[in-house]
């Protein structure tokens, strides 16, 4: 058999006392690792065996956790008595040699046992709730005081979210509710710390304060102590003195609600019987005007350069977003992890040169995949009985909008010759707006000589929208310059002369 054993987090004190008893009656014991505060306090008699020289060796830590779980399970064939394998904390908890050893036990018949010990969780609760609520850690105004967190308050039920260090390390946006407390276990050394620092600082703000949290649960009493090294903004968190595997991270939550999650409650609960009449009465046809307005407002703000404004745009942008996600959801058409779950897998398809095998070199290249791509995932719908054209949204623009149809459209097939193809196009259909035969007439070929100049602009990369509202930009700049100049000379633009008018409008120009 083999008996998975906890040691607890910190000293020999805190085993239990069934681990005591199966140390007790055992001859040898196999450590994960024997830098850990319980072993010095461990029975005399014990024949210890550690695996600390895999950890120098060995490529990564799941090669340790791989060559670890081949070294116990080769003891258990080997001997016909039990085999102890002792790990830091409960055994169930952040230890990925376990699991391996489980999973191959099961699949050969050998019998296992879980001997329980405290997790690194209950002692580093315990070591917060012993920050004195009195502690300021300095003076300087941007790191933050014990008062702001309120740590005592802190309960696993409120919604802890638990961690590893080198998950989270690996990431670059963290998996966790900013709203609830966060604990991340093992940050073994700085180079951790920074890569955690970084991965965090993608949800949280650079002054977030977090708890650094040392060895709890070893002798001595609490491990956290009034250090101005503990308590430090999230942008200094790898200034800390020194870490190892038995370093946590306590995360407390935002000051004011910024989840997700959070935004998912406020919608759900407006949209509830309870809730607001006006939010309860809306539906996917009646947000579209709204939807269209937010989208121009953030189009303003980024044209105008305005962060403070784009901040607030692209919040009701998003807003329309969950209430139209809420309003699928109560009618079980979709939910918004099914929005999500699409997109992310659109993005991962997309980029197989990021998380596939595909090489690229070049953007250029990037770009030719990705409409590769496209082109194949275009292929399949209209061979399923669709078009090239499907999809493109009626609502779009009008300018947007054709050079959508005119991008598919040759996409497709449809192709034009070149550049010069295209001009040629857009001068014919000039021709033939200037001698149209009535109104009705000339407004069909104008808008004929709109589209071919959108598709000569998709010819040449130009997003013809963006240009046509910066030419708006450009003209109405122009203007008011126009009308300050007329003013400051005393002059009134509807008694001047057209000659006058585009005397000034170069002078205009000419400065610009």
């Amino acid at each position: 058999m083999i008996i998975l054993l906890g040691l607890g987090p910190g000293s020999a004190n805190l085993l239990t006392r069934e681990a005591w008893e199966v140390l007790s009656a055992v001859e040898r014991v196999y450590l994960r690792t024997r830098h850990h505060p319980a072993v010095a306090g461990l029975p005399a008699h014990l024949a210890l065996h550690d695996f600390d020289a895999l950890y120098e060796s060995a490529t990564d830590f799941d090669d340790v956790y791989a060559q670890i779980a081949e070294a116990i399970i080769a003891a258990a064939q080997a001997t016909s008595g039990d085999v102890v394998y002792a790990v830091p904390g409960h055994p169930l908890v952040g230890e990925a040699s376990v699991w391996l050893i489980l999973r191959r036990a099961r699949q050969l018949g050998i019998l296992t046992r879980i001997v329980g010990g405290m997790s690194f969780i209950e002692s580093t609760l315990e070591a917060l709730s012993l920050v004195p609520s009195s502690d300021h850690t300095s003076t300087a105004p941007t790191r933050p005081s014990t008062h702001d967190l309120q740590p005592l308050s802190l309960d696993p039920l409120d919604g802890l979210q638990i961690g590893d260090a080198l998950e989270m390390a690996a990431r670059h946006h963290p998996p966790l509710n900013p709203d609830r407390p966060a604990l991340i276990a093992q940050i073994h050394s700085r180079a951790v710390a920074s890569d955690v620092k970084l991965t965090l600082m993608n949800q949280y703000p650079p002054q977030h304060p977090v708890f650094v949290v040392r060895g709890a649960g070893s002798e001595g009493g609490a491990a956290l102590v009034a250090s101005p090294c503990l308590l430090v903004p999230l942008a200094e968190l790898d200034h800390a003195e020194r870490f190892d595997h038995l370093t946590s991270l306590y995360v407390p939550p935002l000051p004011r609600p910024g989840g997700l999650e959070s935004l998912q409650e406020t919608i759900a609960h407006l949209r509830a019987p309870e809730g607001c009449p006006w939010d309860r009465e809306q539906t996917h046809e009646s947000l579209r005007s709204t939807l269209l307005e937010e989208t121009y407002e953030v189009l303003a703000a980024i044209d105008a350069g305005d962060l403070e404004a784009l901040k607030e745009e692209l919040g009701d942008l998003l807003l329309n977003v969950v209430l139209q996600c809420q309003i699928a959801t109560e009618a079980e058409e979709f939910r918004m992890g099914d929005v999500i779950a699409e997109v992310d897998a659109k993005l991962r398809r997309r980029h197989p040169h990021v998380f596939g095998d595909v090489v690229v070199n070049t953007a250029e290249e990037v770009i030719a995949n990705w409409h590769a791509i496209k082109r194949q995932e275009q292929a399949a719908k209209v061979e399923a009985g669709g078009s090239a054209l499907d999809g493109i949204a009626p609502a779009l623009p009008a300018l947007a909008q054709a050079q959508k149809l005119a991008h598919r459209a040759e996409k497709a097939g449809f192709q034009w010759d070149g550049h010069d193809d295209r001009l040629a196009k857009v001068r014919e259909e000039l021709e033939e707006a200037a001698s149209a035969r009535d109104d009705a007439h000339r407004a069909e070929e104008i808008g004929d000589l709109l589209f071919t100049i959108a598709n000569w602009a998709d010819g040449y990369g130009i997003d013809a929208e963006t240009a046509a509202r910066e030419a708006n930009h450009k003209f109405a700049r122009r203007f008011r310059a126009l009308e300050r100049i007329i003013r400051e000379r005393g002059l009134a633009l509807s008694a001047m002369g057209q000659a006058e008018i585009r005397a000034i409008w170069q002078e205009i120009k000419q400065l610009e």
